[in-house]
């Protein structure tokens, strides 16, 4: 099965690479290190890194570092405080520095459910936004279906896919912000390691410009720090974005 994986990952890339002379689809990457929350171990939290480029692995603009500090509230009810910090080039002239910078606390409830093998995540997000420019206020809303293919649960050696939509609100108008959606493959190694590769498209309603609806390869390489005495909770390789 981890050979079918990794054979149906590379021709993905190849053929997102092959499309992507065109279209120039960008590449996301992230790297996420979680230590979750349960009823055993009520607090927890995680540290991001996350990179952006134009294109395919080319024309870097945009990186960002976060981190949160969560709670479990119940066994499926997790509250989340985080903070980051968001750096934006203008690709092809990194050395002027950043053209926009921003600091970001939010706080999130993500609440998960399930139903046979299809695991559901909601989550509701509020953000302060701290930017160059000024300060803005934004509210976000995603749904994540994750679905084991080999097991009917999240294993070791186990092949999913993900699935969400994530909607953005502010209280300025235009209200209605940006739609966020995804699909990817991932690929649990053990208790603590899996990998995903997909494709994410963003759409930011506010701007006209075609790079306002782009589509970019995604990436995403998550570990996970188990403790002794961890809950029967599955917890779930959903993006931390």
């Amino acid at each position: 099965m981890f050979r079918i994986a990794l054979t149906f990952i590379l021709i993905s890339v190849c053929c997102l690479f092959t499309h992507a002379q065109n279209s120039r689809t960008g590449t996301w990457g992230l790297v996420t290190v979680t230590l979750p929350s349960d009823t055993n171990h009520r607090w927890g939290g995680y540290t991001e890194v996350q990179t952006r480029t134009n294109t395919l692995f080319n024309q870097f603009f945009y990186y960002e570092v976060k981190g949160g500090v969560s709670y479990a509230i119940r066994n499926n009810l997790v509250a989340l405080l985080g903070t980051g910090r968001y750096t934006t080039y203008a690709y092809g002239h990194v050395s002027n520095g950043p053209t926009t910078t921003e600091t970001r606390l939010w706080e999130q409830l993500v609440l998960n459910e399930s139903w046979n093998r299809f695991k559901f995540e909601n989550r509701v997000r509020i953000e302060q936004r701290f930017l160059n420019a000024g300060y803005r206020n934004r509210f976000r809303y995603r749904l994540n279906l994750i679905t084991p293919l080999n097991h009917s649960t999240l294993a070791p050696k186990t092949l999913f896919t993900s699935v969400y939509d994530e909607v953005f609100f502010n209280n300025d108008d235009p209200n209605f912000e940006r739609n966020r959606i995804s699909g990817t493959l991932g690929y649990k190694f053990d208790k603590s390691l899996s990998f995903q590769v997909g494709w994410i498209n963003q759409y930011n309603h506010f701007d006209l410009n075609p790079s306002g609806n782009k589509n970019n390869l995604l990436l995403i390489v998550q570990y996970q720090i188990n403790r002794k005495k961890n809950d029967t909770r599955q917890f779930l390789p959903t993006i931390k974005d």
